[in-house]
């Protein structure tokens, strides 16, 4: 990506991060650039952006997939489970966060045992939470983007070439003013998301040739999206309350998790606990996820993309990218594991997890977003029991 499309980029980082967290970021507040090795050239020209307004800069490179491996082969279940000294203090103090991914494997953890993986992630929910609660007062923004590697294209199965023209794309970094650009979908998804809220549905039913799934949306529920936490971002979300998800949900998109590539996947959902049917590969490895923790058989996410903002034409391999797929029909994706505290309506820094629990927002340390981009019709079942469609060919029908 030469040196025009990186300085495009990072302005919308900027803006990503300024957008997510809602107000002005204050000089000498922390922001946090963590990012893979080969994203070095885009986390200097974001870093070069942020330093003049007087913003601490810490920098942190992700462990390398050699790295990675040799920590969950090597370590024992105290090391997976440690979390250094200082770090909740430093995410406590964290007023930014950008992540830019530009993996060089994406199936280096193929043969580490997900539990492995499991415990470690289990210890950083701690982190995790410090964060929401902090963006949930405000006090905290973040927001997320890739670079193409020659790996994420080869799993994609297309040329390097091929792949860095569907970032330009999909980022819109071949506009004059992506910023500009970026700023104007915004403002129409507002639209779209005050339209859904304000139905206060109290289920949606998603109908594909292969599933049937009805969600209860739940008390005191907000849709979000394009929000700047991820670049790009064009779905439209909320959490519902996992307590009452019935049907079928078929994941038709392929997905890499862990380092472990899964297709196919069919989930039957009863009194909001997921049980596989199948999978066409992957089986053991879903099944794994499934128990996790208590929450992770259960719904934390809901989301629809209008195909009318997403560029995305094809398989990424990139969750960020796919579960944005624009394509023809638009996707729809669910996440099995956690929700997202601040679809809730209310003040969301007194919720305490009583309150979480008794409004149906799922607690899990996994989130894994499993898209369908088949041809879909999605209604909502309206107080009073009005159905209404919402949501078919790919858009939404406001």
């Amino acid at each position: 990506m030469h040196n025009d499309y990186l300085e495009k980029y990072a302005a919308v980082l900027e803006w990503g991060l300024d957008a997510a967290r809602g107000r002005a970021y204050k000089p000498y507040e922390t922001v946090l650039i963590r990012f893979e090795l080969s994203a070095l050239p885009l986390a200097e020209a974001l870093a070069r952006r942020l330093l003049p307004r007087r913003l601490h800069i810490i920098s942190r490179l992700i462990a390398p997939p050699g790295m990675e491996k040799d920590f969950y082969m090597l370590s024992d279940e105290r090391q997976r489970a440690y979390v250094a000294a200082g770090e909740r203090e430093f995410y406590n103090a964290l007023a930014g966060n950008a992540f830019i991914g530009a993996p060089d494997s994406l199936t280096h953890l193929k043969d580490v045992d997900p539990k492995r993986i499991a415990e470690a992630a289990r210890a950083r929910k701690a982190i995790r939470e410090i964060q929401e609660a902090r963006e949930a007062a405000g006090k905290f923004g973040w927001t997320l983007a890739i670079l193409p590697t020659q790996e994420l294209a080869n799993r994609a199965g297309c040329s390097l070439g091929v792949y860095t023209k569907e970032i330009v794309r999909a980022c819109f970094l071949d506009e004059a003013d992506p910023v500009a650009k970026w700023k104007e979908v915004h403002a129409e998804a507002q639209e779209i998301k005050r339209w859904l809220t304000s139905l206060q549905a109290e289920t949606v039913r998603i109908e594909t040739q292969n599933m049937d799934l009805t969600i209860t949306i739940g008390r005191q529920r907000r849709f979000l999206g394009v929000s700047g936490h991820n670049i790009p971002s064009f779905e439209i979300f909320t959490s519902p309350d996992w307590r009452n998800a019935r049907g079928t949900w078929y994941a038709n998109q392929p997905s890499y998790r862990s380092g472990n590539l899964v297709e196919g996947i069919r989930l039957e959902f009863a009194r909001g606990r997921a049980r596989l049917v199948g999978a066409r590969q992957g089986e053991d490895f879903t099944q794994q996820m499934l128990m996790m923790d208590r929450g992770a058989a259960q719904i934390g996410e809901f989301s629809l993309t209008d195909r009318r903002f997403s560029r995305i034409s094809r398989f990424m391999a990139e969750t960020l990218y796919d579960e944005n797929y624009g394509g023809a029909e638009g996707n729809s994706h669910i996440a099995l594991g956690n929700a997202y505290i601040d679809t809730f309506t209310g003040k969301q820094s007194a919720l305490t997890k009583r309150d979480r629990a008794a409004l149906g927002f799922n607690e899990s340390a996994l989130h894994w977003d499993l898209v369908n981009t088949e041809a879909k019709t999605v209604h909502a079942r309206l107080p009073g029991g009005e159905t209404r469609l919402i949501y078919e060919h790919g858009s939404f029908t406001l």
